[in-house]
């Protein structure tokens, strides 16, 4: 997860993370990425159900009952668990996650844990009553996917009506005071709508966006021919900082994110750099304490069915089940090799991941994206855009 703005529109110190060294469980969720806590933030995919059947689904959820997942007493023991761990926050998602009937009581269970909950939804379940719920749970932030204009998000979502009802559950959310964002993925069928997309985040004072770059798993393996280039990967780079620092200029101070593509990180730094030196030191700092990608060690993720994996695209790596074992037992098992490879992965990234000079800052990308377009968890990442120049592997 790269803070374009935060990062490029100078919306961050360095200091601002290092005064919560001492006291990390109080650090704003917006600072979170930056910190040094050991502990990861959990995605929980609290359900395979869902009420749509979107093409780039990772976790290929349907309109069904499914028969494996966790019960609510499990449920509540394993946010025990999380929370005497020291776990700073569950992202409950899935499937749909407002489409379990008990979503409501596990995130009451989590905050009152101590724990931040966040929700990612489609949005089109969200009712007044389920934002009045919500707000009672204490629910600290609602992402709803939007992956373009009416006929494209329609498109993806397979059900006409989708946008319309995404949009009034973004209105309702708004309406009770929930800090409700947008999560887009990026295809070669809505890249081309980014632009509008910036001008509705503004329209509709939302707070913040998430780009996020296609993972081929799941659903999304069919999406492999809409994957886009490396170059027009970084060309949509470019266009998503232009449109940041143009708002930001016209005093939208909106959040602006992109993620499953650390590569993005050390482009904005090295733009940075043929602009501002001294700003560009500032942000290599921030992306050193970022630490690149974290997947199996400041990310996890728990499936519906307690299966844990170290992030919610690779669903065939199992690190164990908290039916087995508690969640805070498998995460520190470093005897297990796999676990154990996660936990230093740096030392294990193959090809021009293990060469790259910032492979500090980008922590070798996304090993998902790696294992599902070729096959070896621990190659280099096909989506990395940067020559080899940029990444110091041959001199200029």
């Amino acid at each position: 997860m790269i803070g374009i703005s935060k990062l490029y529109c100078d919306n961050i110190e360095p200091s601002d993370i290092l005064r919560y060294k001492k006291s990390e469980k109080n650090i704003p969720s917006h600072l979170l990425q930056y910190s040094n806590t050991a502990k990861p933030v959990v995605v929980w995919n609290i359900t395979k159900k869902c009420n749509l059947k979107c093409l780039h689904c990772y976790s290929r959820s349907d309109e069904k009952k499914f028969f494996n997942e966790l019960s609510l007493t499990e449920c509540k023991n394993v946010i025990n668990d999380l929370a005497d761990f020291g776990v700073p926050v569950i992202l409950f998602s899935g499937g749909e996650p407002l489409a379990r009937k008990n979503i409501l009581d596990l995130i009451k269970y989590t905050t009152a844990s101590g724990i931040r909950a966040v929700l990612s939804t489609n949005g089109t379940l969200i009712t007044n009553e389920i934002a009045d719920n919500l707000k009672n749970a204490g629910i600290t932030y609602v992402g709803i996917s939007i992956d373009g204009l009416k006929s494209t998000h329609d498109f993806f979502r397979n059900q006409n009506g989708a946008f319309e009802q995404a949009i009034r559950g973004i209105k309702i959310c708004q309406q009770y005071g929930i800090k409700v964002g947008l999560r887009f993925t990026i295809t070669k069928k809505n890249m081309n709508e980014i632009t509008e997309i910036f001008n509705f985040i503004v329209e509709n004072n939302i707070p913040r966006i998430c780009f996020y770059h296609l993972v081929c798993t799941g659903r999304g393996n069919d999406l492999i021919d809409d994957t886009l280039t490396l170059q027009e990967t970084r060309d949509i780079t470019d266009l998503i900082i232009n449109l940041t620092k143009k708002i930001y200029d016209n005093g939208f101070k909106k959040e602006v994110l992109t993620v499953d593509n650390h590569s993005d990180g050390v482009y904005l730094y090295l733009k940075m750099l043929k602009e501002n030196r001294d700003k560009a030191e500032k942000i290599y700092a921030l992306l050193k304490m970022n630490s690149g990608n974290n997947s199996g060690d400041r990310i996890g993720c728990i499936n519906w069915d307690g299966t844990v994996f170290p992030d919610q695209f690779l669903r065939d790596c199992s690190f164990g089940n908290v039916k087995d074992s508690s969640f805070s037992q498998i995460w520190t098992d470093i005897t297990n090799p796999i676990i154990n490879k996660f936990k230093n992965k740096k030392k294990f990234v193959k090809g021009r991941c293990a060469k790259c000079k910032y492979l500090n800052i980008c922590g070798g990308n996304l090993r998902a994206r790696a294992k599902a377009l070729t096959g070896d968890l621990w190659s280099e990442d096909p989506g990395c855009y940067l020559t080899d120049q940029e990444i110091g592997i041959l001199k200029n």
